[in-house]
Parts: C-alpha cells; sequence; structure tokens
C-alpha cells in the first residue's frame, strides 16, 4: 500500500471542514497542509488560525509543509497546532541542521524539502537525522500544475543516498500526481505521494485516494 497525503491546497476553501471530514473517511494515511508566504513562494495560503481549526476535526496526521522564509521560527506554533510533521525547505533554511533539530526537540518527525532545481546531494550530510524527505515534482507556489519528468530519476538518487548514509527517512513526491506519475513514482522508490487537483477535482475523491493508495 502507498501512503497518500491529500493536499488540501485544492480543497474547497468555503466547505474546508467538509473536505477534511472526506479525507478522514478515506484510505489516506496524512493531511497534507501547504502554508505559504507570498516571499518564498508567488502565492499565499493559509495562516495558523485556519490551521488550528483544522486540528479540530483532522483525524489524520497533519503533514505541514511549510513554503516559507525562516521556517524555525515558527516550529512551536506548528507544534501547537498539533503537527505530526514539520516539514521546511533546504532553499529557505540558513542553518538547515539546526531547524531540524528544533522540529525533533520539539516533538515532530523533521522533514526538508527539494525544489526541482535543488540536487539531493544537498542533504548528504543531514539525511540521517530526517524522517522523511519532500521532492517537489512542480515549482512550488501553485496546484494543478504538470509533473516534472526528471523527477523520476531524482527519486532514485535520492533512494540510493538514503541506503548510502543508512537514513530511515520516506520519500514523499508533491505535484502533478496522479495514476499514471503515481505508479511511475512508486516503481522509483515513492513512499507517500502528495494529491491535490487529481483528488479533490474527482467526482469522487475518497475513490481516487484508494486507487493511489492501491499503487
Amino acid at each position: 500500500m502507498t501512503q497518500v497525503s491529500p493536499s488540501l491546497l485544492s480543497a474547497d476553501f468555503a466547505n474546508l471542514g467538509r473536505d477534511v471530514e472526506m479525507v478522514n473517511e478515506s484510505e489516506a494515511t496524512l493531511i497534507h497542509i501547504d502554508v505559504m508566504d507570498g516571499v518564498f513562494v508567488p502565492n499565499i495560503s493559509f495562516g495558523f488560525p485556519v490551521l488550528k481549526s483544522i486540528q479540530h476535526i483532522a483525524k489524520k496526521p497533519l503533514d505541514v509543509h511549510l513554503m516559507i522564509v525562516d521556517p524555525g521560527k515558527f516550529v512551536n506554533q506548528v507544534r501547537d497546532i498539533g503537527a505530526e510533521i514539520m516539514n521546511v525547505h533546504v532553499e529557505a533554511c540558513t542553518h538547515l541542521h539546526r531547524t531540524v533539530q528544533q522540529i525533533k526537540a520539539a516533538g515532530m518527525k523533521a522533514a526538508v524539502t527539494l525544489n526541482p532545481a535543488t540536487p539531493v546531494c544537498m542533504l548528504e550530510d543531514i539525511a540521517s537525522d530526517l524522517d522523511m524527505v519532500l521532492l517537489m515534482s512542480v515549482n512550488p507556489g501553485f496546484g494543478g500544475q504538470k509533473f516534472i519528468p526528471n523527477t523520476l530519476e531524482k527519486v532514485r538518487r535520492l533512494r540510493d543516498l538514503l541506503a548510502r548514509t543508512g537514513s530511515q527517512a520516506l520519500i514523499e513526491i508533491d505535484g502533478g500526481v496522479n495514476l499514471e506519475t503515481g505508479r511511475q513514482l512508486v516503481d522509483a522508490g515513492a513512499d507517500i505521494l502528495v494529491a491535490g487537483n487529481y483528488v479533490f477535482a474527482s467526482p469522487d475523491p475518497k475513490g481516487a485516494i484508494a486507487a493511489l493508495s492501491a499503487l
């Protein structure tokens, strides 16, 4: 079974509670929440008051992906909204090791994200400290983008790096995930698929999640 983390960035914001309940009832493993600041990425999404509301109804663990500058400043706030995983971008952290240690000290799992142009070798010296690595398979900031094919080879390189460093980190992929790309990603070594548009634009969102989890 493949783990699936539906992205609320593609949910109906006017009916966010309804969509979170749908994910609760589905075969999803996690709930992926993209926090955007309009600086690190060219868009603004959820703030902490919204995340706090989601916390009260979510029954799946929260996978909080911070697409923001200086994410280390918000470790305690992410912990306080009940996140199981705090995910930061290597490109946004001046002192990545320090931020990862702060996340773990706060009782959360530490994840690091790489943008499409960032090579996996950037994680060489920290891979063994990580619980998860997220590879962006689109440029971050907007939902509904087309999958970048080079991600498949990047997954293979990351899988090799994790094995070489003895890391137990799971590999998560975000961007352009559907049944076709999902199958290719799982075959390449991905563990978790983030799916937004594919799930929430589907006439049967729970069925879409089930199909991805069966890959």
